[in-house]
């Protein structure tokens, strides 16, 4: 039997039926209906799910997840490779919010340092006063 119901999913996937159908739901992960209309899911649909999870934990919203995912093939079980090229869009993304954090936290420093927290002098609330050319009041935490 390659699907399972969605029972047999959720325990092999480690979640409730609930957050199963709520992916579902949201395109993330793809079923199939049986004669009598309950949720069938290939066995191939936990691998991602993991990859769900896993992005969830990096702070990647269900959206951005789902992006991803549609570089996946439907009509059949991804490869290894299919994996890889997916993974390889993952890490560039990371990479850039590692960047950024590391850019903040170096930042961060430095205006604890000073002390004043000043949101029209901050280095990290108003860099180099960029926004100041769309009026006094405009204010932006340009992580």
């Amino acid at each position: 039997m390659s699907e399972i119901s969605i029972g047999a999913f959720s325990h092999r996937a480690g979640l409730p039926v609930s957050t199963s159908r709520f992916y579902d739901d949201n395109g993330v992960i793809q079923l199939n209906r049986n004669g009598g209309g309950h949720r069938r899911f290939e066995r191939a649909q936990i691998r991602r799910v993991s990859f769900v999870i896993a992005a969830q934990k990096f702070g990647y919203t269900l959206p951005q997840i789902k992006e991803l995912l549609d570089s996946l093939p439907n009509e059949r079980t991804p490869t290894a490779e299919d994996w890889e090229q997916l993974s390889e869009k993952f890490r560039e993304s990371l990479d850039a919010k590692i960047e950024k954090l590391q850019k903040l936290r170096d930042r961060l420093s430095d205006c604890i340092g000073c002390g004043c927290l000043s949101l029209k002098s901050c280095g990290l609330f108003h860099p180099q006063d960029i926004m100041a050319q769309d009026g006094p009041e405009q204010r932006r935490l340009d992580l």
